[in-house]
C-alpha cells in the first residue's frame, strides 16, 4: 500500500506542478494563456463596472448633435456656417474655456453654392466683381476658420491604415520627433493614413487630436492610445489635446521603465510625460502606448456621469448665458443614424464622444487605471504563495476546513485587487491567480476523492469493524501511515467479562437472550469506541479491545480507564430494565494492564484479524478474572496506573485511585500491584476518604504481618460501611489475615498474595 500511494502521491505532485507552471509562464510573458488573458479582460471589466463612481463631473460639458437639434437645424452634415455659430455661442456668450470636436472637417463646405458662384464668373467675367463679394458672405468655411481663430479650439482627425496610405487635410505638429525616443524601440500604435481638418480650418486652429477608437479583440473600447506613430512622427488623441490646451501646453515626453528588469522590456514605453518648466506630470500607459478608459458610468444623456446639452438649445439661445463658462466642452453626437457608438465594457452601446469625456475626467484628476512595471513581479511571487498554501494545508485539512482555506484565500485576493484600484488606480492581474486557487483547489480535492479515496475506503475495509469512525477518519487524512503489519508498541489492553449470564440466560427465551447479548455488547462497545478504543473481538459473553493502535495515543491509560468507567455506569441502566422486567440483574469484571505488545494482522491464512500478543496481554486477562476474587468490577494494573497520571486524558475528569493488593499470578514471578478507580468527587466525600483512610491503614499493618492490628482495622471497616463496594474486598482480607494467623508467611514475604489458578 505505501509504495502504492507514494507513486500516486508523485503524480499528483506532477499534475500540481504543471498547473503552477502554466500559470507562472503566463505572468512572466513567456507563454501567455489565451483564455487567462481573457478572463483578465473580463474581471478588469466586472471590477471597473463594481466601482464606477457614478456621480457627475461638470467640468466637463458634452454638447450634443442629437436628434432633437437634426429635427431642428437639419440633417447631418450641417453647413459650416451653423457650426462658426456654434463656436461663436460658446467662446463669446457661455465662456467656454476649451472647445473639442469629436467630429471630422476634411470636406468643404459645398453646401452654399460656392461651386456655381465659380463657374459663373469664369462664364461672366464682366460679373466677377460683384461675385466675389457674394462669394465672401457664402464661404462657410472661411467664417467657421474665423470663429476658431484665436480661440482654444481642438480639431478633431482620424488616423486610419485601411485606405493604402492615402492621406488628406492637414495633421497638427507632431508631440514628440523620433529624437525624443533616445534610440529606443518602441512598440506603439501605427497608422499609415489619415483625414485631418481642412488647411484653412487647421491654420485657424492648430490643435488638433485623433478620435480613433481602438477596440480589443472581443470588440471593446478599454483604451485610447495616448501617443501613436505616423510617418515616424507621434502624435496625441483629442483629450490629450484638450487637456494641454486647458494646462497651458505642457511638453510632451515619452517616460521608460526606470531600470532594466526581467519583467519589463527597457525599451518599451511606460508613460508618457506631461513636462511644463520644472514641473512634471506621468501618465503611465501600456507598452503600445495605450491609456485605459476610467469610465465614471453607464453613458447617455441620462447616465449622470456628464452634463449633456442640446447643440439646437444653444443655436436657438435657450442655455443662459455664462451657463458653460470654465467648462471644457465636446462638441459630439450621440444621433444613432450618424455613427458614433462604441461597444465599453460598461454599455454594449456607449456614445463615443462620452469615451473621450471620461478620459478627460481621468486626466483632470490625475488618476487614470495603469498596470504598473512591477505587475509580472507581483502577480509571480502571489501565484508561488497561493500554490503553497493551498499545496501544503489542503491535503492535511478536512473538507469544510478546506472549503473555507480556499474561500478565505479568494476573498483575500479580490480584497487586495479592489483595494489597490479603488485606491491607487493599480490595474493588478488577478485571473492567473485565482484559476491557480480554484484548479489547485479542485484538482486535489478530486484527487483525494478519486484516487486517495481508494485509501481511505481500504482503511475503512481494514479497520472500519475495529476502530471507532472518527479514528478511521484521522488515519484517512494520511493513508501512507496506516497498515495491518504486526510491531511491537506500548498499548492498554482490557477484557471485560459478563457476570451472572447463565442465570439470567436460564430465564430468557432465545431470541430474549440474544437481544440481551446484542444490548450489553452494543452498549459496551459503545463506551470503548467513545474513547478511542479498538475493538479486538468478542469472546462468547467477553469482550478484548486495546488502546494505543493503529492510531497512537499518548493517553491510551487514561483513554482506556474512562472507558471502563463508563461501562460501569452503562450497566447500572440495563440493570434497571432487567429488574423492571422481573429478572436477575447481570454484573461485569473488567481488568486493565498496560505494557509493550505485538500488534497487527495476525492468524492463517484461513482467517486472520487485527489483534494484539504479548505478556501485558495475559497479565491483563488475569486482572480480569481476579475482579471476582476481589468483588470488584474493575481492576487496573500499576503500569496503567502510573501510565494514566502521566498522561491524562484531555477533557476528561481526573482520576482517583484505591490501591487493591499486591499478587502474583499463575505463571509470573514479579508481584503486580492492584488499583481501582474512581472519580475525583467520591473521593473527596468526607465518608469515603475515612474509610479509604482505614483501609490504607489496614493494608499498611497486613504487609508489616501486624496481624491482630490489620483485622481490627477491617472489622471497624465491615461494621462502619457494610455498604461499601469494597465489603468482598474486606472480607477476602479478614479471611487471608486469619489464614496466615495461622499459617504464617515464609521469611521474606513481600507482601503479595499468589494465586495458583488462573
Amino acid at each position: 500500500m505505501t509504495s502504492r500511494s507514494g507513486l500516486w502521491r508523485l503524480l499528483r505532485a506532477a499534475l500540481l506542478m504543471a498547473l503552477v507552471l502554466g500559470a507562472l509562464l503566463h505572468a512572466s510573458g513567456v507563454r501567455p494563456l489565451r483564455f487567462i488573458t481573457a478572463l483578465e479582460l473580463a474581471i478588469a471589466d466586472a471590477r471597473q463596472r463594481l466601482l464606477m463612481p457614478g456621480t457627475l463631473d461638470a467640468r466637463i460639458v458634452i454638447v450634443d448633435v442629437d436628434e432633437k437639434s437634426l429635427a431642428e437645424v437639419g440633417r447631418w452634415p450641417w453647413g459650416r456656417d451653423r457650426l462658426a455659430a456654434l463656436t461663436n455661442e460658446l467662446f463669446d456668450r457661455q465662456k467656454a474655456a476649451v472647445v473639442g470636436f469629436d467630429m471630422l472637417f476634411a470636406e468643404p463646405d459645398t453646401g452654399a453654392g460656392l461651386a456655381v458662384i465659380d463657374r459663373l464668373q469664369a462664364e461672366a467675367p464682366d460679373l466677377a466683381p460683384r461675385l466675389l463679394a457674394l462669394r465672401g458672405r457664402l464661404d462657410h468655411d472661411a467664417e467657421f476658420a474665423r470663429a476658431l481663430s484665436g480661440r482654444n479650439a481642438v480639431l478633431g482627425y482620424y488616423l486610419t491604415s485601411d485606405r493604402d496610405g492615402h492621406t488628406s487635410g492637414v495633421l497638427p505638429a507632431p508631440v514628440f520627433d523620433p529624437a525624443a525616443l533616445l534610440g529606443r524601440r518602441v512598440a506603439l500604435t501605427h497608422w499609415d493614413g489619415y483625414a485631418a481638418p481642412l488647411p484653412l480650418l487647421a491654420r485657424a486652429a492648430p490643435s488638433a487630436g485623433f478620435f480613433n477608437a481602438v477596440p480589443d479583440a472581443d470588440g471593446l473600447v478599454r483604451s485610447v492610445p495616448l501617443v501613436a506613430e505616423h510617418g515616424g512622427r507621434y502624435f496625441a488623441p483629442l483629450v490629450l489635446a484638450m487637456f494641454r490646451v486647458y494646462t497651458g501646453a505642457p511638453e510632451v515626453l515619452p517616460g521608460f521603465a526606470s531600470e532594466r528588469s526581467a519583467w519589463h522590456d527597457h525599451d518599451a514605453l511606460a508613460s508618457v510625460v506631461l513636462r511644463q518648466g520644472s514641473h512634471e506630470v506621468s501618465i503611465p500607459v501600456d507598452e503600445r502606448g495605450r491609456v485605459r478608459i476610467p469610465f465614471r458610468g453607464a453613458g447617455g444623456p441620462h447616465g449622470g456621469s456628464f452634463r449633456y446639452v442640446s447643440a439646437a438649445d444653444l443655436l436657438g439661445g435657450r442655455v443662459p448665458a455664462g451657463d458653460l463658462a470654465g467648462k471644457l466642452v465636446i462638441v459630439g453626437t450621440t444621433a444613432p443614424g450618424l455613427y458614433d457608438q462604441r461597444s465599453t465594457p460598461v454599455a454594449a452601446v456607449y456614445p463615443g464622444v462620452e469615451v473621450h469625456a471620461n478620459l478627460l475626467s481621468g486626466l483632470l484628476d490625475g488618476r487614470v487605471p495603469a498596470q504598473p512595471e512591477w505587475a509580472s513581479a507581483f502577480e509571480v511571487p502571489q501565484l508561488l504563495f497561493i500554490a503553497g498554501l493551498l499545496g501544503l494545508a489542503v491535503p492535511r485539512l478536512r473538507a469544510l476546513r478546506a472549503v473555507q482555506l480556499a474561500i478565505a484565500l479568494v476573498g483575500t485576493l479580490l480584497a487586495v485587487n479592489l483595494w489597490s484600484y479603488r485606491t491607487h488606480g493599480l490595474l493588478l492581474p488577478l485571473a492567473a491567480s485565482l484559476l491557480l486557487a480554484a484548479a489547485m483547489y479542485v484538482s486535489i480535492t478530486v484527487w483525494a476523492y478519486i484516487v486517495e479515496g481508494r485509501s481511505r475506503r481500504s482503511l475503512a475495509r481494514l479497520f472500519g469493524t475495529y476502530v471507532p469512525p472518527e479514528l478511521v477518519e484521522e488515519m484517512a487524512r494520511d493513508p501512507a501511515r496506516y497498515d495491518m503489519r504486526a510491531e511491537n508498541r506500548e498499548l492498554t489492553v482490557m477484557f471485560c467479562d459478563m457476570r451472572n449470564f447463565t442465570r439470567v440466560s436460564e430465564l430468557l427465551a432465545p431470541e430474549d437472550v440474544r437481544s440481551l447479548v446484542n444490548r450489553f455488547f452494543s452498549s459496551m462497545t459503545g463506551a470503548i469506541r467513545e474513547c478511542r478504543g479498538t475493538l479486538d473481538k468478542y469472546i462468547g459473553d467477553a469482550i478484548m479491545a486495546f488502546w494505543g493502535a493503529p492510531v497512537a495515543d499518548p493517553a491510551h491509560a487514561a483513554h482506556a480507564v474512562h472507558a471502563a468507567m463508563s461501562m460501569i455506569q452503562r450497566l447500572h441502566a440495563l440493570n434497571a430494565d432487567l429488574r423492571a422486567r422481573g429478572l436477575p440483574e447481570i454484573g461485569l469484571g473488567i481488568g486493565l494492564n498496560t505494557g509493550v505488545v505485538c500488534v497487527g494482522d495476525m492468524g492463517s491464512s484461513m482467517r486472520r484479524s487485527y489483534t494484539v500478543m504479548g505478556d501485558a496481554v495475559n497479565l491483563a486477562s488475569r486482572i480480569e478474572a481476579l475482579t471476582r476474587y476481589y468483588g470488584l468490577d474493575l481492576l487496573v494494573g500499576e503500569a496503567t496506573r502510573t501510565a494514566a497520571d502521566a498522561a491524562p486524558a484531555p477533557g476528561l475528569a481526573p482520576i482517583a485511585w484505591v490501591e487493591v493488593d499486591r499478587v502474583r499470578v499463575k505463571g509470573k514471578q514479579q508481584g503486580v500491584t492492584l488499583f481501582t478507580p474512581v472519580v475525583a468527587a467520591t473521593a473527596l466525600a468526607p465518608l469515603f476518604d475515612d474509610e479509604m483512610r482505614l483501609w490504607r491503614l489496614a493494608l499498611a499493618t497486613y504487609r508489616l504481618q501486624h496481624w491482630p492490628q490489620a483485622l481490627v482495622h477491617l472489622k471497624a471497616l465491615r461494621t462502619n460501611y457494610p455498604e461499601s463496594v469494597f465489603a468482598g474486598l474486606y472480607e477476602q482480607f479478614d479471611e487471608r489475615i486469619q489464614h496466615l494467623c495461622a499459617t504464617p508467611p515464609p521469611t521474606g514475604w513481600d507482601g503479595a498474595h499468589t494465586f495458583d489458578s488462573k
